[in-house]
């Protein structure tokens, strides 16, 4: 039996260290291997957290849908692509419609933050109409564009993504991001046609706007139911008035009928004229009246803002030319406060 033990502690050892050798191999690379695996998670998660941060918080856009009077909640940038596909052709430039997605996403923080709905119903932040900014949905858009769908919601979509989380800011606070379709060679002040006189909408040249397919209409009234609508008398001498002011941007300030001094805006609003740069002449029974642009002029020009970038503009210096001394500012910082509204 003595001759036995160390036979047996021999066996032993062999035995252990066949148990231990395995261990000892595998236990460097599983440490390896679950030091990258946590690294890779927090290398993946802080990529998430700056997504996020980038973003900007999730926000829904309360919007009265106007035809199915009912109040839907929309993702903001799935709205701002809804309102940039309503509000500017989708053959635009992408620039022009990158410009378009930065005024659209301005005019809904503004609104959210100043939560005044005016004429909406109640828990609604906008209409889907010109009331504030046209809005279209995707089975609206596919309706409206049929075979040409996807190559039009991909494009401004694209537009949209390339300027995700971006606003336009005059010292520090969203603008009054207000566009319209053709200027008549300049864009106008704004308290030359509203109350308010904001800094940065002031008038700017846009000679561009001459080719677009808007700049001219023509209509013809008559003349009965041109004085209805402005409440005035022509006189039987045959003169038709006369233009006593211009506004900085070229369009009718005061014009004079019979002794009756009208404002150019209220001009444009009774007689349902595409601008307030308007000329008339009286044919008989009839008025016939030229106008020059189309939309209330002031902010960005959508027609210039796309020859703008047909002759290579990108869509920062269009809306820095067309809106004066504005930058363009992350999102996040004010949409954090809607959240924390909530």
């Amino acid at each position: 039996m003595k001759r036995m033990k160390p036979l047996i502690a021999l066996f032993s050892f062999l035995f252990v260290v066949v148990l231990l050798i395995p261990t000892v191999l595998v236990v460097p690379f599983n440490d390896r291997e679950t030091g990258n695996l946590a690294e890779e998670l927090r290398e993946r998660g802080a990529a998430q957290s700056a997504k996020a941060t980038e973003n900007g918080p999730d926000v829904e856009v309360a919007v009265y849908r106007s035809k199915e009077r009912r109040i839907e909640q929309i993702p903001l940038e799935q709205y701002v692509v809804g309102v940039v596909a309503a509000e500017m052709p989708a053959e635009f430039e992408i620039e022009a419609l990158k410009a378009q997605a930065l005024t659209a996403r301005t005019y809904i923080v503004k609104q959210l933050l100043n939560d005044q709905p005016i004429s909406i119903p109640k828990g609604a932040n906008v209409t889907d109409t010109v009331m504030h900014q046209v809005y279209y949905s995707n089975d609206e858009l596919k309706r409206l564009w049929g075979s040409e769908y996807k190559w039009k919601i991909k494009k401004v979509t694209e537009a949209v993504e390339a300027t995700r989380g971006q606003i336009l800011t005059y010292s520090n606070q969203p603008i009054e991001a207000s566009f319209f379709s053709t200027s008549n060679g300049f864009t106008e002040n704004s308290e030359a046609y509203w109350e308010n006189e904001f800094p940065y909408l002031k008038s700017v040249a846009s000679p561009w706007d001459e080719q677009s397919p808007k700049f001219y209409h023509r209509k013809v009234m008559p003349v009965a139911e041109f004085e209805r609508k402005l409440g005035i008398h022509l006189p039987k001498d045959g003169s038709v008035g006369v233009i006593l002011s211009r506004t900085p941007g070229k369009r009718v300030n005061m014009v004079e009928i019979n002794g009756k001094k009208i404002k150019g805006r209220e001009v444009r609003e009774k007689l349902g004229l595409t601008s307030t740069d308007f000329s008339w002449v009286r044919k008989g029974d009839e008025i016939i009246i030229t106008t020059k642009g189309y939309g209330h002029g002031v902010g960005m020009s959508q027609y210039g803002a796309n020859f703008m970038a047909k002759q290579g503009k990108t869509y920062d210096q269009i809306v820095k030319y067309y809106y004066r001394g504005v930058e363009i500012s992350s999102a996040t910082a004010f949409l954090n406060q809607l959240t924390v509204k909530k």
